[in-house]
């Protein structure tokens, strides 16, 4: 089943006879950290779960290396790669006992034996000493208590400790594998290089099998910067997706670091271009909306009690930035009329508005006409039962949306992809990142003057990343303003067309007074 030097698999999956996933040439080096990248949904996490013995064979029929799931968990290989190995869940809540507290829950088993917990949980946290550390531990894991990313952060803090008992082993298990999937989704980028500091010093104590599975490509500068040493040790790879077969391919991170040299480099040409006046204004809020007892403020500045208004005019990306839960989608469903709040004063082109304006009004004068919303997750904007080829039914605009634009913007969007098979695959059988290419293309199509992306890049592969940054680009150059909330900061520092406009909450109940500039 292995080589010396990795894993190697044949995996396929399959329910009541449907090919779910189908795959020659899936290999984990061994002794190695693997970044895969890969569109969402694609099959990275399953794969995973297929190889760490985590499917369930009363579900899924599955094939690893021509033998059936039921013999290949009996193999010593599965055995042990679960035993002495850490699988970190993409969503941690999926893996945590909420009968438990989280201290309880990084003393359990194997893992009490570990006898660096403070040290770990400095590294994920950056100090002990802080309350913020000492209540997490206390706390029984709910849904909504502690936040995603202190959960994924004890997560992470048991995988470590699993680490360091395969590190003081003598003679450590050669199946063990740590699988990080999606590690840092919850993080913000500060947090997640401490979690790259903290394995990368792991390894280079004794090297160990890591599958890393991201979204991040963001991860490639910070390994290049900090962490050039290891580059070496570092398979970067992609799954692809071509005519319903999976395949497992080199990813060049230089082509990643040359394309962000590339943008930067594209700035003062672009910005050149780009011309502003106070009439062109398109969308205009005033700071101090209060919504779910918070007083939203926005500023140009971080650390600064001024504030300023969130000003969209023709021409401009306004990138709107604050830390997880502060509240940048909820001011963007604010703006779209889809959440109420109090305090509102809001002008998109010509159209006052306030808290007391009816929903409906944005639905008949502003909705796919002045501004339209590519929602963070795709699910919420498409209807999953329809057809691929019915994606555009029910838009208010159905004049110009013809077979012949269909069959355009599909081609565009879905290069190679588009057949007769596609076009009748229901919606909800589309990977993420499928599914994301959808939900932009629908909003684009429309053309309003002010488009809101929240997350626009979520799950896409680097080549739909490229188009996508083309297209906005192309956006911004016929006049679009676009409010933009990412965490993909790299991606839109570099190309510096972008203004910055900090958002912050405060308790309602003690605002004082506001300034605008």
């Amino acid at each position: 089943m292995s080589s010396p030097d990795s894993f190697k698999y044949q995996i396929h999956i399959s329910v009541d006879g449907h090919s779910l996933l189908d795959i020659n040439n899936f290999e984990i080096p061994r002794n190695k950290v693997t970044l895969l990248f890969g569109e969402s949904g694609i099959g990275k996490s399953m794969l995973s779960k297929a190889v760490y013995g985590l499917l369930d064979p009363q579900e899924l029929d599955v094939v690893v290396n021509e033998q059936p799931y039921d013999s290949y968990l009996e193999t010593r290989a599965a055995m042990e790669m679960k035993e002495y190995g850490f699988f970190v869940f993409q969503e941690p809540s999926s893996h945590l006992n909420p009968l438990l507290t989280l201290s309880e829950q990084l003393q359990e088993g194997s893992l009490a034996q570990a006898g660096t917990e403070a040290e770990i949980l400095k590294n994920l946290w950056g100090s002990t000493q802080g309350m913020g550390v000492r209540q997490v531990l206390s706390v029984y894991p709910k849904p909504y208590r502690p936040s995603g990313g202190e959960k994924q952060r004890v997560l992470l803090a048991m995988a470590f400790k699993k680490i360091e008992l395969y590190t003081e082993e003598l003679e450590p298990s050669p199946y063990s594998v740590f699988v990080f999937d999606e590690p840092t989704g919850s993080l913000d980028n500060e947090t997640r290089d401490m979690f790259l500091n903290a394995l990368f010093k792991k390894y280079r104590k004794c090297p160990f099998t890591v599958l890393l599975i991201t979204h991040d490509y963001s991860m490639i500068s910070e390994i290049f910067k900090n962490h050039e040493d290891l580059v070496d040790q570092i398979a970067f790879k992609e799954l692809t997706l071509k005519k319903r077969k999976l395949s497992l391919n080199d990813f060049y991170p230089q082509d990643y670091l040359d394309w962000l040299e590339t943008n930067k480099e594209g700035t003062k040409r672009r910005r050149a271009h780009l011309s502003r006046s106070p009439k062109d204004v398109l969308l205009r809020l005033e700071t101090g909306s209060i919504i779910f007892g918070r007083r939203l403020h926005t500023s140009k500045a971080s650390r600064t009690e001024k504030t300023n208004p969130l000003i969209l005019r023709k021409n401009q990306i306004v990138y709107l930035k604050a830390a997880s839960g502060v509240g940048k989608t909820t001011m963007a469903k604010v703006v779209m009329g889809l959440m109420r709040c109090r305090e509102l004063d809001l002008k998109i082109g010509q159209h006052r508005l306030t808290d007391e304006t009816p929903t409906r009004y944005w639905q008949d004068h502003l909705w796919g006409r002045k501004i339209g919303m590519v929602f963070q997750h795709a699910d919420e904007a498409l209807n999953l039962n329809a057809r691929v080829k019915d994606i555009f039914a029910g838009l208010p605009f159905p004049e110009h949306i013809t077979p012949d634009y269909v069959a355009q913007q599909l081609e565009s969007y879905f290069p190679g992809e588009v057949d007769e098979i596609f076009l009748n695959k229901p919606i909800k059988l589309l990977s993420g990142g499928q599914k994301q290419r959808l939900n932009l293309l629908r909003t684009f199509s429309l053309d309003p003057d002010v488009l809101i992306l929240d997350e626009p890049l979520n799950g896409l592969d680097f080549l739909s990343i490229k188009k996508i940054i083309d297209l906005l680009l192309a956006k911004q150059q016929e006049g679009k303003g676009i409010l933009l909330i990412s965490h993909n900061e790299e991606i839109f520092d570099s190309l510096g067309t972008a203004d910055k406009l900090h958002l912050r909450a405060e308790h309602a109940g003690y605002h004082q007074s506001s300034s605008t500039a």
